[in-house]
C-alpha cells in the first residue's frame, strides 16, 4: 500500500530527501544545546575568564541559529514535499477515475469518490508531512535526549526508566481507544457528501414540496453524528495533556530533588549545569513521547484515508482497450446480436434480454416503452460505456469492443434526457462537440437545434455565461444548445434519449425536420415518450421489459402492436377510443 502511495511522489524526492537531512541536523544540534549550556553555567559558577564565557556564549548563539535555519528549511521543503505529493496524489486518482466504466463508478458512488480526491487526500497529505518530518525528528530526539541524559546525569537518567514506559503506556492506549470512533467517520463523510449533492441538485424539488426542514433535520442528523464521534475521539485523546503533564512534573521534581542533593554532596559529578541540561533533556524526552503519540493517531487515521485511495487506484477498469485497437468507425450500421445485459454481476436480473436488432446506416429509428423497459440500456451499449454480458454490439460491422474507446466515442454523440452544461460561454459549450468549429458552424447547429433565436435574444448572444449546471437557462434552453453541441460532432451515429421532453412539439417536430438536410448519412435513434416524436422514423421499437416487443413503422405498428396502438391512441385522443 505505501509503496503504491508513494509513487506520486515523483519529482518531490528531492525536497523529500532534503527534509530528511536538515531535521537530522536540526536534531542533532538541538541535543548539543542543553550541553553546552550545562557547560556554559559550570564555567560561570567556577568563575572561568570572561573570555573563555563570551566564546562559549557566542558558539551556543551560533548553534541555536544553525538550529533555526536547519527547521526552517526543512519546513519549507516537507511543505513543498507534501504538498506535491497530495498534488500528484489527485492527479493520479482523478486519471484513475477518468477511465472507468459506469459500472466502477456506481461501484463506488459519486459522493464516496469526491470524498476519498478531497478529505482522504488531506489525510494522506498531513500524514506524509508527518512522517518526513515529526516522525523522524522525535524519534531521534528521543534517542539523542536519553543518551545525552546519561552522559550528563548518570543516575538522574534513571528517571527516564520510570516516565517513558509510563507516558508511553499512557500515550499509546489513548490513542488505541480513540482509533475505532475515527474510523467511523470517514463512511459518516461519505453518507454526508452524498446528501449535500443530493440536496444541492435536487433544490428545486425540496422547495417545490416545502421540505427544506426534513432535509435540514435529516442533514443535521448526519452532521451530529460525526460530530458525536469526533468529541467521543477528542474526549479520549484530550487525556494526553493530563498524562504528559504528570510524568513532566515527576520528571521535574525527581531532577531537582535528587540533583539537588547529589550537587551538594558532590556525587556522580553532578553540578548545577548538569541539573539544568537534564531539565532540558526531560522536556525534550517527553515532547518526543507526545509528539511520537500525535503521529500514531495521525498515521491510524490516515490508514484508513489510505486503504480507501488504494481500493480505487487498485481498482481495474471494466472496460479494456484490444491489444490492436481500430482505429476508424466505416459507418453508421449497427447490431444487436442476441446482446443479454446487467448492471453489475451480482444483478438478479438482466436489464437486456435476448436483443437481435439491425439497424442501417442513415436510417432514423424511434424507441418507445414504459419507464425501466430498457430504452436507454440499450442505446449506452453502442458507444460501449457499458459492455454487454451476452452477444455483441457492432458498429460499421466491428465489434464495439475492438474499437479504440475515444475512436468510438468521437463516432457516437449522445442527447441525454438530462443533460448538463458547463461552466463557460454557450460557444465554449458548443465546442465540446468541436474543438475547432467556426461561429458559422455553431450558427448552423444552433439553428437547426432551434436554439439560434434564443441564443442571439441574449445581450452577448453566443457570449452568454452559462452558470455551473445551466442554472440561467431554461430546461428547454438547455436541451437545444445539447444538441447543437451533439451535432456540431457531425458523428456517425446520433442517439437522442428522451432529449426533446422539456420542449413544445412543434420544435421537437422542426429539429427533427432539419435532421435530414445536416446529418443525412447520420444513423438517428429518438427516444422517446411521445408517439409524435418518432411516428416518421423508419423503424419504430417497442420496448418491454428488456426486450424489443415490435418493430416497425407508425403503420404497420398499429396493425400489429396492441402495446404502440393503446399508446397512440392515449396521446392523439385522450384514450377515447377505449370506448
Amino acid at each position: 500500500m505505501l509503496r503504491k502511495l508513494f509513487r506520486s511522489v515523483r519529482e518531490f524526492k528531492k525536497p523529500t530527501i532534503l527534509t530528511l537531512i536538515f531535521i537530522v541536523g536540526e536534531a542533532i544540534i538541538e541535543t548539543l544545546i542543553p550541553f553546552i549550556t550545562a557547560d556554559l553555567v559550570n564555567k560561570i559558577k567556577v568563575g572561568e575568564p570572561l573570555r573563555v564565557v563570551i566564546i562559549t556564549g557566542v558558539s551556543l548563539a551560533a548553534m541555536a541559529c544553525v538550529s533555526l535555519v536547519f527547521g526552517g528549511v526543512a519546513g519549507v521543503c516537507c511543505a513543498r514535499a507534501s504538498a506535491g505529493f497530495a498534488k500528484n496524489l489527485r492527479h493520479d486518482l482523478y486519471d484513475k477515475i477518468g477511465a472507468f466504466s459506469f459500472e466502477n463508478v456506481d461501484k463506488f458512488s459519486t459522493s464516496s469518490l469526491v470524498t476519498r480526491m478531497t478529505t482522504d487526500v488531506q489525510n494522506v497529505q498531513m500524514s506524509y508531512m508527518m512522517i518526513i518530518r515529526t516522525a523522524i525528528r522525535s524519534p531521534l530526539m528521543l534517542i539523542f535526549s536519553v543518551v545525552m541524559s546519561f552522559v550528563m546525569g548518570g543516575p538522574l537518567a534513571m528517571t527516564f526508566v520510570i516516565v517513558i514506559p509510563v507516558l508511553a503506556f499512557g500515550l499509546f492506549t489513548i490513542g488505541r481507544k480513540a482509533m475505532p470512533a475515527f474510523r467511523r467517520v470517514f463512511r459518516k463523510y461519505d453518507r454526508l457528501n452524498e446528501s449535500i449533492e443530493e440536496n444541492v441538485r435536487g433544490m428545486r424539488v425540496v422547495k417545490g414540496f416545502s421540505r427544506e426542514e426534513h432535509e435540514k433535520e435529516k442533514f443535521g442528523a448526519a452532521a451530529d453524528n460525526i460530530r458525536a464521534d469526533f468529541t467521543h475521539a477528542e474526549r479520549i485523546v484530550a487525556w494526553n495533556r493530563p498524562v504528559m503533564q504528570v510524568c513532566m512534573y515527576f520528571n521535574m521534581i525527581f531532577v531537582l530533588l535528587v540533583g539537588s542533593r547529589m550537587a551538594i554532596d558532590g556525587l556522580w559529578g553532578v553540578d548545577v549545569g548538569q541539573i539544568s541540561a537534564m531539565l532540558t533533556y526531560g522536556m525534550q524526552v517527553l515532547m518526543s513521547l507526545m509528539m511520537l503519540s500525535m503521529i500514531y493517531v495521525i498515521l491510524t487515521i490516515s490508514t484508513e484515508s489510505m486503504k480507501r485511495i488504494c481500493e480505487v487506484l487498485d481498482e481495474v477498469p471494466t472496460l479494456t482497450a484490444p491489444e490492436a485497437p481500430v482505429t476508424v468507425v466505416k459507418n453508421g450500421d449497427i447490431d444487436f446480436n442476441g446482446v443479454s445485459f446487467k448492471y453489475s454481476a451480482a444483478a438478479k436480473r438482466n436489464s437486456l434480454s435476448d436483443v437481435e436488432l439491425h439497424i442501417r446506416s442513415g436510417m432514423t429509428v424511434g424507441i418507445i416503452g414504459g419507464t425501466g423497459s430498457g430504452k436507454t440500456s440499450l442505446v449506452q451499449l453502442i458507444p460501449r460505456l457499458y459492455d454487454v454480458s451476452e452477444g455483441s454490439v457492432c458498429v460499421g460491422g466491428i465489434d464495439v469492443r475492438r474499437y479504440d474507446v475515444q475512436v468510438l466515442r468521437d463516432a457516437v454523440a449522445m442527447v441525454l434526457q438530462k443533460n448538463l452544461l458547463f461552466s463557460g460561454t454557450i460557444k465554449e459549450n458548443l465546442r465540446w462537440g468541436n474543438p475547432a468549429a467556426t461561429d458559422e458552424e455553431m450558427i448552423a447547429a444552433c439553428r437547426l437545434a432551434q436554439a439560434h433565436d434564443f441564443v442571439t435574444s441574449f445581450p452577448d448572444g453566443y457570449d452568454t455565461y452559462i452558470e455551473q449546471g445551466g442554472t440561467n437557462v431554461s430546461g428547454g434552453q438547455k436541451q437545444r444548445l445539447c444538441i447543437a453541441r451533439a451535432l456540431l460532432k457531425k458523428p456517425k451515429i446520433l442517439i437522442l434519449d428522451d432529449s426533446t421532453s422539456a420542449v413544445d412539439t412543434k420544435t421537437d417536430a422542426l429539429i427533427r425536420a432539419g435532421f435530414g438536410d445536416f446529418i443525412p448519412e447520420t444513423t438517428k435513434i429518438i427516444i422517446a415518450q411521445r408517439v409524435a416524436s418518432v411516428e416518421g422514423a423508419d423503424l419504430i421499437l417497442v420496448m418491454e421489459n428488456g426486450a424489443v416487443a415490435a418493430a416497425g413503422t407508425h403503420s404497420e405498428l398499429l396493425e400489429s402492436c396492441p402495446i404502440y396502438c393503446e399508446i397512440y391512441r392515449q396521446q392523439t385522443k385522450g384514450g377515447e377510443g377505449d370506448e
